[in-house]
């Protein structure tokens, strides 16, 4: 396949997603968690009869909160709400065991917005600093041009999965933050893969262009890339099916970071590489 000739098409489509998703991350911002904004999260055991709606409608007539949200997992239900001291929280016990009965509190926890923005603050510096120490070490093992061009396709891949989940309005939690520092990880090797071949073919190159080397050295490495990517997604799949709404976020963005990571790699990456090798060599 042609994909160094084909780049402008790949450019095209990326810079689709990522302005698409910029426009709704400053329209409509993001749906942050509770670690983020601060509140509530309480989980409960119930009868697996009972309904979302059902648990909602009793916390909403207890008056004890404005907002509230609620998600229901067999016979668990996440109650998201703001902030609530013990004394709300037994009131909200008490209130749902009057109306269901058998009702159990399995866990509380609530965060303030002061540590919801130390978390925000935190996690943008833990992925500027994964950024730049990949740049760093790249560079010294294979030269500047191969680790400018994985950095860029690593930030392409945070931006496709930060715009989605801007678009979607799916929550952002802490497990959110660690999904992105794991799927920075997966691209990475993936990309380091395929610009270790090309620098093996570099060592052994005539007079073959530099696009037909990429070329050659993708293919060389696409069933490598594609069967580990394929390998990864059958769990996770699994795991978005059966696994409870408690990791439900989780595995949604490493299932869209692991394919964007892939396609990156793939149609990205090199492409940046050999603009980047033109533009020096001009």
């Amino acid at each position: 396949m042609q994909f160094i000739e084909n780049r402008k098409w790949f450019y095209m489509f990326s810079s689709i997603l990522i302005i698409a998703g910029i426009v709704s991350m400053f329209m409509q911002g993001f749906n942050w968690g509770i670690d983020f904004t601060g509140g509530s999260l309480l989980r409960y055991k119930m009868e697996s009869t009972i309904t979302a709606d059902q648990v909602r409608n009793t916390v909403s007539e207890l008056k004890l909160v404005k907002e509230v949200s609620v998600q229901k997992s067999g016979s668990e239900f996440y109650i998201r709400t703001t902030e609530l001291n013990q004394e709300q929280t037994a009131k909200m016990t008490s209130g749902l065991k009057e109306k269901f009965k058998s009702v159990t509190l399995e866990s509380a926890e609530s965060v303030g917005a002061t540590i919801g923005s130390e978390l925000t603050r935190n996690a943008l510096i833990a992925i500027g600093i994964a950024l730049v120490l990949m740049l760093i070490y790249i560079t010294f093992r294979f030269e500047f041009a191969f680790g400018l061009a994985a950095v860029l396709a690593l930030f392409h891949d945070v931006l496709i999965v930060l715009g989605l989940f801007s678009i979607f309005q799916w929550e952002v939690s802490s497990y959110f933050v660690a999904a992105i520092l794991t799927i920075v990880g997966y691209s990475i090797n993936d990309t380091i893969v395929i610009f270790d071949r090309v620098r093996e073919n570099l060592r052994s190159r005539k007079k073959e262009e530099l696009s037909t080397l990429l070329n050659r050295s993708i293919m060389q490495t696409l069933n490598r890339s594609v069967n580990t990517v394929l390998t990864v997604l059958m769990p996770l799949i699994t795991l978005l099916l059966f696994g409870g709404s408690t990791i439900k976020v989780f595995v949604i963005a490493l299932l869209i970071g692991f394919l964007f990571g892939m396609y990156s790699s793939i149609c990205v990456a090199s492409p940046i590489y050999y603009d980047y090798k033109q533009r020096s060599a001009s």
